[in-house]
């Protein structure tokens, strides 16, 4: 297909290994700010009744959007960076 290229086995590993770092990193920062705006821990489970479900709406929609984004963003320049250095098969 024009435009559309393969990964090495070992890329795929190396960009899922960079993904999963930035997620995590984006979940420990979404944590950090959400302790410093809210005053208080973030749902441990938002599908508890006892949470509100603002709360739990706030926090499912940061956590799901910013973790993918970070993890995307991670994984695009991992893929751009194996590219240049002439690791990608077209």
């Amino acid at each position: 297909m024009a435009g559309k290229q393969e990964v090495k086995g070992g890329n795929r590993v190396l960009t899922s290994l960079v993904g999963l770092a930035a997620a995590y990193g984006a979940r420990t920062i979404i944590e950090f700010v959400w302790k410093r705006i809210t005053g208080k821990e973030p749902p441990e489970h938002p599908d508890d009744p006892e949470t509100a479900l603002g709360e739990a709406l706030a926090w499912g929609i940061l956590v799901g959007v910013g973790m993918q984004t970070a993890r995307m963003l991670a994984t695009r320049a991992t893929v751009r960076k194996t590219e240049a250095n002439g690791e990608l098969v077209e």
